[in-house]
């Protein structure tokens, strides 16, 4: 994979995790989610009208466009499981931007994707 090629991937996997915490960050704003028969359209308003949210999905449009890009020059073999690396991305993201707390535990998972990405790229 060349530098190009890994540069889409890597952009797209970058905008999913950038989506993820805005969706994330709007629905702080909004709170826990209950819908009903009553609520659900007040609800979806809510939810459409959070900045947060807009932003989100637009990023998560743009990481389909620029990820299609990136799979055309790679093995799917080799590209899906680079994916894994947005869990990195998230909980750095989650931890940095919205105060969530990162455990022991959940860095050593964090280290065995580094591990196992790193294999991954080298074949």
């Amino acid at each position: 994979m060349n530098i190009g090629t890994f540069g889409f991937i890597f952009t797209g996997i970058c905008l999913n995790a950038i989506a993820q915490l805005l969706l994330k960050a709007g629905t702080n704003a909004v709170g826990a989610i209950h819908l009903t028969a009553e609520n659900w359209f007040p609800t979806g308003i809510k939810l459409a009208t959070q900045l947060p949210i807009l932003g989100g999905l637009t990023c998560y449009v743009v990481s389909v466009l620029v990820w299609i890009i990136g799979l055309s020059r790679v093995d799917v073999t080799i590209a899906y499981p680079l994916l894994s690396l947005g869990y990195i991305l998230n909980a750095i993201g989650a931890w940095y931007f919205l105060g969530e707390s990162v455990s022991v535990q959940r860095i050593l998972a964090i280290a065995i994707i580094i591990i196992g990405v790193a294999l991954l790229t080298r074949s």
